[in-house]
């Protein structure tokens, strides 16, 4: 990593205004004197609306305005919200239902806006709320996936949203016939709530005719075209910006129908308009994870290689189509489908389903963490099954480094990889030679202790290319404009200390400036790990650029030809002068001179490839069967995330990122009644994580570098989540094992596993 940063664990400068109570958040930082909005939601999960009155709520004390799907159609609004649609399996396209704004005819899901107060306090707003007569005829619930019921949608009349598939379904069927042994799982990967720290929140202004919304999202550009779409405005006269973010994973990555209506109210009422979500409402409202049931099947040869691998899933997308939801999850979730194993004939059937909830959207892995929850956890089932080691049942079917790049079944295009000398640092570093001694001693306490083992890898998403500009300012400050965004992983200690690894410019004297579409001209923003590799390709041709523009202009001053400066990532040189100035004194030199040119420099790169973060986990939990509690003991994580810029944030990622698997995996599930109703909406019900579930996480880099950008880097963001829900699930089943069981589906939560401990074969005798 010498010459394209010093891999140093820098801690993290933005922590200092975040710990001190002074980040800028979007409901700190809204206008003084912004009217207020309060959504009137809907307390059916699908019904009818016969009618919506609000005049006595327009006539309320304080309130500014009361809008319905009506007004907005009336303002000349676009209601329908973006959404995503992917072709079924007979080159038809799924189905592209409208989903407005403010519910208009039928609401689809308990807490669906269907309309919006604006009031000059929060409290007036919600009591007028509370004044707003309605109507509604409630119809049946569908919450199944499987097709039938109430139709939530005229263009899915049996909620069947789309039937996709990808790989040879008859070469697929023509292996398992040959087999020498098939193995079949089917897996649930639970519902889950995103539950970021901050909820959802934004302000919109209107001043000399241009729309300012601010938002707490994971990038601006993908809202800018969406609100100038919306209400009509051209593409300049929108300005859109992300302050201090807490917290994203994906759930933050689209629009959702607030932002649109705060837009259009505060145009309207020519006042600024402030809208914060309460946690109760992000719990009904904020898009969900997971949800969806697959059926997996592996077919192996004599030697015990796979010769075919077939998944069936049946997903969740809630009332609607989403932006980022379930047909985006689906492709992704086919990238990764043979993980990191060597096989080719291969078949993914996704049948997506609506269902009167709220939408299942992407959330931290979209798609690669499904994948490999479903693959690892059938490994481990075969593994059982064929009576082999699962270490050596991996190792069998690993792609070997040699046959790298190795381009996949499903297309994807591996450039480097060496998963078996990862996995053998994981055994070292996780004990499994001791792993036996540590089950007789729970034993002999009358405790369960399983052990399992997940291999992972995920690629990197989302647009390939990303900008950077650099600017230096009159008092000696440097100003880095990035296109990614931070929802808190430490892209303003990550970014500066980069530039400054490649410039010499000192990292405190670098302001990393993001989330401002009027301050950068295009960005991807930030989702799918792409934010550390992408931004800083970008900031290595922008530091080259510059390097190049400055040359010329010092070789001037020095007295000698331009191919005689080198730069040295701290100073200019050139044989034959004494002049050594550093890129902030070059600076000060053009500015000296009016080189105004040499001030602002700006370029766009685009990665000629994906890279590949993979890695094993290792988990090891202790079951106690009188309560069926589950204690996760021991985790281990052994990752590939190729060079490292700062190894501690990247080690910080991957502890918040197993904490979300461990989460999903132990305690988190998200549960409506037959009637639609959330029963899991607040944090009563609703079970985090908390600091007591986690042990001690083991983290160790074993670097393969990446070909795919040239600093060999493959992100790092969601690695943890990736990997997490298959080992700590495995190790739940291993420890059920000799019980008996042999179904074991998150979350194991003591209720749960001690009623299939309770009901196990063995418990029976």
């Amino acid at each position: 990593m010498e010459k394209f940063g010093k891999s140093q664990p820098v801690k993290r400068v933005e922590d200092q205004r975040f710990l001190t109570g002074t980040g800028r958040y979007v409901d700190d930082i809204a206008p003084d004197g912004a009217l207020h909005a309060v959504y009137l939601r809907s307390p059916a999960a699908h019904a009818t609306i016969l009618s919506i009155d609000v005049e006595d709520a327009r006539a309320a004390e304080g309130v500014a305005a009361v809008y319905t799907v009506a007004d907005l159609e009336a303002a000349g609004v676009d209601i329908s919200m973006p959404a995503t649609v992917v072709p079924n399996r007979d080159g038809t396209m799924g189905a592209e239902p409208l989903r407005p704004m403010l519910a208009r005819d039928k609401v689809r899901y308990v807490g669906e806006p269907m309309a919006v107060v604006i009031a000059e306090t929060l409290d007036q707003a919600r009591d007028a709320a509370e004044l707003i007569e309605y109507d509604l005829d409630d119809l049946p619930a569908k919450l199944d996936l499987a097709r039938g019921g109430a139709a939530l949608h005229d263009v899915a009349p049996d909620n069947l949203a789309f039937d996709w598939g990808l790989g040879d379904e008859a070469a697929t069927e023509a292996a398992f016939q040959a087999a020498a042994r098939t193995v079949s799982l089917e897996v649930g990967d639970n519902r889950i709530i995103v539950n970021s720290m901050e909820p959802r929140g934004c302000y919109a202004e209107w001043q000399d005719g241009r729309m300012h919304l601010a938002f707490n999202g994971q990038g601006v550009w993908g809202m800018k075209e969406a609100l100038s779409a919306a209400l009509g405005l051209d593409r300049e006269a929108v300005r859109i910006t992300n302050p201090d973010v807490g917290g994203g994973f994906g759930m933050k990555s689209g629009p959702y129908p607030e932002y649109f209506s705060v837009a259009l109210a505060a145009r309207l009422l020519d006042r600024p308009v402030r809208w914060m979500s309460d946690r109760a409402e992000a719990m009904m409202a904020d898009n969900g994870g997971r949800d969806l049931v697959s059926l997996a099947e592996l077919a192996f040869d004599a030697d015990n290689r796979i010769t075919a691998y077939r998944v069936r899933t049946r997903c969740n997308l809630g009332a609607y189509n989403s932006v980022y939801g379930q047909p985006i999850q689906t492709e992704l979730f086919a990238r990764v489908l043979m993980g990191t194993y060597d096989v080719q004939t291969t078949w993914l059937g996704v049948e997506g389903y609506y269902t009167n909830t709220t939408q299942v959207d992407a959330y931290r892995g979209a798609g690669r963490p499904e994948a490999i929850y479903v693959l690892e956890r059938v490994m481990d089932r075969a593994a059982r099954e064929l009576g082999i080691d699962p270490l050596e049942l991996r190792r069998i079917n690993f792609i070997k480094p040699d046959q790298f790049p190795y381009v996949t079944a499903t297309g994807e295009n591996y450039d480097v990889g060496d998963f078996d000398k990862v996995m053998t640092r994981a055994v070292a570093e996780a004990d499994l030679a001791g792993f036996a001694a540590r089950r007789a001693a729970d034993a002999g306490e009358g405790k369960l202790r399983g052990q399992g083992i997940c291999y992972y890898i995920e690629s990197i998403l989302g647009d390939p290319s990303e900008t950077a500009k650099v600017e230096f300012h009159e008092d000696g400050t440097v100003s880095i404009y990035v296109g990614t965004q931070s929802n808190g992983q430490g892209h303003e200690t990550v970014f500066a200390q980069f530039l400054a690894d490649q410039t010499g410019i000192p990292a405190d004297m670098i302001r990393v400036v993001q989330g401002d579409s009027d301050l950068i001209a295009k960005g991807g923003g930030t989702g799918g790990s792409r934010s550390v590799t992408t931004q800083n390709t970008a900031t290595l041709a922008t530091v080259d650029a510059m390097v190049a523009a400055f040359i010329p202009f010092l070789a001037d001053k020095m007295g000698v030809e331009p191919d005689s400066v080198a730069f040295d990532a701290e100073t200019f040189r050139a044989p034959g002068s004494n002049m050594t100035p550093t890129m902030i004194e070059a600076a000060e030199m053009a500015r000296a001179e009016g080189r105004d040119d040499l001030l602002v420099h700006q370029e766009t790169a685009e990665l000629p490839g994906r890279s590949y973060p993979n890695g094993c986990h290792v988990a090891e939990v202790v079951i106690d069967p009188d309560t069926g509690l589950v204690t996760l003991d021991r985790y281990t994580v052994v990752d590939d995330f190729g060079n490292l810029i700062n190894p501690m944030l990247a080690e910080g990622q991957v502890h918040g990122g197993v904490a979300q698997g461990v989460g999903q995996a132990l305690t988190e599930h998200v549960v409506y009644d037959e009637d639609g109703q959330l029963l899991t909406a607040t944090f009563m019900d609703y079970a985090m994580p908390r600091a007591y579930d986690m042990p001690m996480v083991s983290f160790t880099s074993e670097p393969v570098p990446s070909k795919a950008n040239i600093m060999g880097m493959k992100g790092c963001g969601e690695a943890g989540t990736v990997g997490a829900l298959a080992a700590v699930s495995n190790a739940v089943q291993d420890a059920l094992w000799d019980r008996g069981v042999r179904q074991a589906d998150m979350p194991f939560t003591p209720l749960k596993v001690w009623e299939m401990l309770k009901d196990g074969p063995v418990a029976a005798e």
